[in-house]
């Protein structure tokens, strides 16, 4: 079935608590761990048929912001969330504690029943109305986003349609852009640093009624960090600045060269070459052709399931007023289909979410067939973000379809992006922390932390007198520490695993893709750290696995040096 034709109903959340309600009576009751296996059974068909309906409306939502029934809709089910998690809450605790439990792990894996104690002990019915609002505020502050029209040049542009001014060839273009979008965010300054404000207080007392010393601490719980601590990422993140920001400040030295430029300032940060920057050729629809040629000669697995995204037009990518920012994958439990989001904006970007994107939705679509258990098709987050940014580095052999004689620009810049990225993740990840373990500070302390973290993770940066990010506030950019708290630092460990990858695939193409697969058909069924181990790779979080890692990809990128 076509997305277009896909109906969206409201869940009849009444008639869905009273069910669920029912499925954790009936686990009380049950004489044998075989009941308990088909309550949960249908217990999971349940929650996939209120997931695809709540899925639905989202997407809807996110591609207009301005549709006011959607945005009712959304409304409303994020007002249920909390309600509908406290009755799940209630059945993982019956689960949890159910005499057939050695019976169960048996049957659904250890894994499904950490998890769920995890999830216990970061929820209370106390704090419901907290996550309502929570819901509220992250909304709120996507429609912010959503609505900015910057003029530039004579036009009206949304933030993504701003990408290819920042990448221009023309220095002073360059910067206008910045200090244009710049412009909306300072526009709403209040707005912005009201939103965020109340989002950390939120967060905080939600932790503190939880028994929490602060929100880093649920953060973590809420994030499945089921195999490593807070401690173990701080840890991480000083290898990345002892043996990896060393490396990017050469990167940057070198791309100063080729551009140059000798007094590098950050409107010069996204554009890689002298020429230019490479961009994909041809229009939307032929890149999007292009993507479907590539996953078509890939594998017989990518091309059946690239078959499918097509003929159910399973896509929505161009950038359009009203639509939310960023990109995402998500699925349609009830389809079995996956669902990619994006703005395309005619820069490299385009193809990254061909890649990127489509690595979440070719394992979403795997995961359906290899893992029977629907709570452990989707590996926590660091494993989910394996999946796409190795496939990045996976689909090089059709990069040309792409970039044609640009190619080799692309894949120098792509290398050396993936290096770049890991230390600012490390510092979305870093400055996180640093707020919630202090929440008392004012929106010009937070400006002031980022700007200070800015020097430890990116050192080459020289903001000028740019306002908004002179000021230290570029940091509201990025919608995961508005949305997804604690969510950035998955990406970089991610990276790490993606640069091993992209190492196997220089000396055997054939065995990296096996070991991909591999690592996909296993989907959620072990820790992160267990699935790495796994397939015979190393966990980013192992002594040393940043250095040899990332030292590897520099030595590439310097043997491909593109002027």
């Amino acid at each position: 079935m076509r997305f277009s034709e896909m109906t969206y109903q409201r869940p009849d959340y009444e008639a869905a608590f009273e069910r669920l309600d029912g499925f954790t009576a009936q686990l009380a009751s049950a004489q044998n761990a075989g009941e308990q296996l088909e309550i949960y059974r249908t217990y999971e068909e349940l929650c996939s048929h209120l997931s695809t309906q709540i899925t639905l409306c989202s997407i809807r939502n996110s591609i207009d912001t301005r549709d006011t029934y959607y945005e009712a809709e959304q409304a409303y089910n994020d007002q249920q969330a909390p309600l509908l998690e406290e009755k799940a809450q209630a059945f993982g605790k019956a689960l949890v504690e159910s005499q057939f439990r050695p019976q169960l792990e048996e049957a659904l894996g250890s894994l499904l029943f950490k998890n769920l104690e995890m999830d216990l002990r970061s929820f209370s019915p106390e704090i419901i109305p907290l996550m309502q609002e929570e819901n509220r505020l992250t909304t709120e502050y996507q429609k912010l986003y959503a609505s900015a029209r910057v003029p530039f040049q004579g036009k009206s542009l949304t933030i993504a349609q701003l990408g290819p001014y920042k990448e221009s060839t023309d220095r002073a273009t360059r910067r206008a852009a910045l200090e244009a979008e710049g412009g909306f965010f300072d526009e709403h300054r209040e707005e912005f640093d009201s939103l965020f404000s109340q989002l950390v207080k939120n967060r905080t007392e939600q932790a503190k009624k939880l028994g929490f010393e602060s929100f880093v601490e649920l953060g973590a719980l809420r994030r499945q960090r089921n195999c490593y601590s807070p401690a173990d990422i701080a840890r991480f993140r000083d290898d990345v600045v002892r043996d990896l920001v060393p490396l990017t400040m050469r990167l940057k030295e070198r791309q100063a060269c080729r551009l140059g430029i000798s007094d590098f300032q950050f409107w010069d940060n996204a554009l890689k070459f002298r020429d230019g920057s490479a961009a994909p050729q041809g229009s939307p629809e032929e890149i999007l052709a292009a993507g479907k040629k590539m996953y078509a000669e890939l594998s017989p697995e990518t091309a059946e399931f690239i078959s499918l995204m097509f003929e159910n037009g399973l896509f929505d990518v161009l950038a359009k007023e009203g639509k939310a920012p960023g990109g995402y994958c998500t699925g349609l439990e009830d389809y079995g289909y996956p669902f990619i989001f994006s703005n395309f904006n005619s820069t490299s970007g385009d193809v990254d979410v061909l890649t990127h994107e489509a690595g979440h939705a070719f394992a979403d679509y795997t995961a359906t067939k290899t893992v029977p258990v629907h709570a452990l098709r989707c590996p926590t987050m660091e494993g989910a973000e394996t999946h796409s940014m190795s496939m990045e580095f996976l689909t090089a052999p059709w990069h040309h379809l792409f970039f044609g004689p640009q190619t080799e620009k692309y894949e120098l810049s792509h290398a050396e992006d993936a290096l770049l990225f890991i230390p600012y993740g490390c510092l979305v990840d870093h400055f996180q922390e640093e707020v919630y373990r202090h929440p008392e500070m004012t929106p010009e302390e937070r400006n002031a932390l980022w700007l200070r973290l800015e020097k430890r993770y990116r050192p080459y940066l020289d903001f000028g007198e740019l306002p908004f990010y002179g000021r230290g506030a570029g940091w509201q950019r990025q919608l995961h520490i508005y949305l997804y708290p604690f969510y950035y630092i998955d990406y970089c460990l991610a990276q790490v695993m993606s640069l091993q990858f992209f190492r196997l695939s220089l000396e055997d193409r054939d065995a990296a893709w096996k070991k991909y697969m591999d690592f996909v058909r296993l989907g959620g069924t072990r820790t992160f750290i267990g699935l790495a181990h796994a397939v015979g790779l190393r966990s980013p979080l192992d002594e040393g696995c940043v250095r040899e890692v990332c030292e590897t990809a520099f030595q590439w990128t310097e043997a491909h040096l593109v002027e």
